[in-house]
């Protein structure tokens, strides 16, 4: 069987593809949609697409229209409604059935109808999967890929070949998996994407590999990487090292599975380690922007730790790095974090030193630079509590109140607490738990006593605390509780350990951590709660009553 590839292949515009350039490739939409636990509605993904678009990514595959309902709606809502400053929509599916025809297949037409501009196929180049799961022969599968190619130039569509398995199919036999390239090639697809589609290569595999198919044809090569060794960001840098200029990824590495590669992680190492400009000037700065809204709409919590543009991404504990951090930052700093639109974040810790509170302070708009003895005090005070269990490093609003108790005298007091009590009770009728509080407190003039009701005895006190402040402080109403950790603390005493807990809260458009420590769940939780409500008011600069 001939493996000759196609050289100076061109796409539907009849130029040759750029040597240089690598496109950026989004599959956001439709693979990361595979993750476990994700749900894009149609108006998710209508919502996603600007960002993407905004943050400046050459092609966006919105889904699979024809086999999925909801993808062909979107890709009608996309035609009539969005118009794109830097992207192109791709509308992904499968080359047409064997021993079938291209244009008699309705999902093949379906890629057509989909109005979209670029079509992605996925093609099989595993000829084990060729014989297994297609149930076909390798010259059928060949057959399949070109007809359908040709087809979808012929009715206007630029188009792009995902050959699935392909390393895999490769390592098995190599001839089989470059003639499923060259008729991709030959059928006139302006990209072919080696896929590594179980994720299990390692980066001097792919390196090699892609640069045999580099040495084979001029054809424009893409990668499509999954992480399930951990890899696909490696992966994907060894592939453009060898010659692919094509990316594919998505956004936060979503994906089945481990994920695929993160698209973000991929394009920062390339446009600022290897010098490749990949997105529009302020493309680069609108990373964590970015990824972060589309953790919104995802309803999938950012992690912290995430290359780049993680909220720990340029978070320092240590008080020797602080020192020197003082000093330039750059020293333990990779890059300046505000080019991928991130920021440097100083942690407060029990390591930490006077250079680490100044910092911090900095960072949270107190000038503390030459204020020896309040920086003692403020030092001696985090590592005394921090001895008994509290940790500031998640807990940013909780220190913040310290501090302006060491600077002003005192805390800000918007009330004052006579007493408060949960209840717990167990219905053995109705097989229910109902639990209930009771708080009693000073505003201003004001005796305030509220009763609230909850799901368990922490949202009970969050209610009854509620009630009572809102008619004094109505800012409160917009203040939400969106997370709650609990972490025992010596755990060697059981149940009468020490616990921790930590709680954020939000007004709708910023958040804020508070940390709370007790001998029981409910004296830590109600010192947490207490700290989030002051802070909130803190920053809505409304005067105590």
């Amino acid at each position: 069987m001939s493996t000759s590839l196609a050289v100076d292949p061109v796409d539907s515009t009849g130029s040759a593809p750029d040597a240089e350039k690598v496109d950026v490739y989004d599959t956001t939409l439709r693979d990361g949609a595979q993750q476990e636990g994700m749900n894009l509605s149609v108006a998710d993904k209508v919502a996603i697409a600007p960002l993407l678009d905004a943050l400046g990514v050459t092609y966006i595959e919105g889904g699979w229209p024809g086999a999925i309902p909801k993808d062909t709606e979107f890709f009608a809502r996309a035609h009539k409604e969005m118009e794109f400053a830097n992207a192109e929509l791709a509308a992904f599916g499968s080359t047409r059935k064997p021993m079938g025809t291209a244009h008699l297949d309705p999902q093949v037409r379906a890629l057509v109808e989909s109005e979209a501009p670029v079509v992605t196929l996925v093609a099989k180049s595993d000829i084990r999967h060729v014989e297994r799961a297609l149930r076909t022969d390798a010259q059928e599968n060949l057959d399949m890929i070109t007809d359908t190619v040709r087809y979808l130039i012929d009715a206007g569509r630029r188009v792009i070949v995902d050959t699935e398995h392909f390393f895999d199919g490769y390592r098995f036999d190599p001839d089989y998996a470059l003639a499923a390239v060259a008729a991709a090639f030959e059928a006139g697809a302006g990209v072919v994407a080696l896929c590594d589609t179980n994720g299990g290569m390692l980066p001097d595999e792919v390196f090699e590999i892609v640069t045999a198919v580099r040495a084979r044809t001029d054809g424009k090569l893409g990668i499509h990487a999954h992480n399930d060794s951990g890899c696909a960001v490696a992966n994907s840098l060894a592939a453009i090292e060898a010659g692919a200029r094509h990316v594919q990824g998505t956004v936060n590495g979503y994906g089945e599975r481990t994920g695929n590669a993160d698209l973000l992680t991929v394009v920062a190492n390339l446009q600022l380690k290897r010098g490749q400009q990949l997105l529009p000037e302020t493309g680069l700065a609108e990373l964590t922007s970015v990824a972060h809204q589309i953790s919104e709409i995802t309803n999938i919590a950012p992690f912290a730790r995430q290359p780049y543009i993680g909220a720990s991404a340029f978070a320092h504990k240590a008080g020797l790095h602080a020192s020197a951090i003082r000093v330039d930052p750059d020293l333990y700093q990779h890059i300046d974090p505000r080019q991928v639109g991130n920021d440097m974040r100083m942690l407060v810790s029990d390591m930490a030193g006077r250079a680490s509170i100044e910092l911090k302070g900095r960072e949270l708009g107190f000038d503390l630079a030459g204020k020896s003895d309040v920086l003692g005090r403020i030092t001696n005070r985090v590592k005394d509590a921090e001895a008994e269990g509290y940790t500031y490093d998640a807990a940013d609003a909780s220190f913040e109140l310290l501090l302006r108790e060491e600077l002003n005298g005192q805390r800000p007091t918007y009330f004052t607490v006579e007493s408060w009590r949960a209840i717990v009770e167990h219905t053995s009728r109705a097989g229910e738990v109902n639990a209930e509080a009771t708080v009693k407190l000073h505003a201003g003039p004001q005796r305030l006593v509220s009763t609230g009701e909850g799901n368990g005895p922490v949202n009970a006190l969050d209610h009854a605390l509620r009630l009572a402040l809102t008619g004094v402080y109505p800012v409160i109403e917009q203040f939400e509780l969106i997370d709650y950790k609990v972490r025992l603390l010596d755990t060697s005493h059981g149940t009468d350990a020490i616990t921790r807990v930590l709680i954020e809260m939000t007004d709708g458009q910023r958040s804020w951590s508070t940390v709370g420590v007790g001998p029981n769940i409910l004296e830590a939780s109600w010192e947490a709660l207490v700290d989030g409500y002051v802070f909130g008011l803190v920053k809505h600069d409304v005067d105590p009553r």
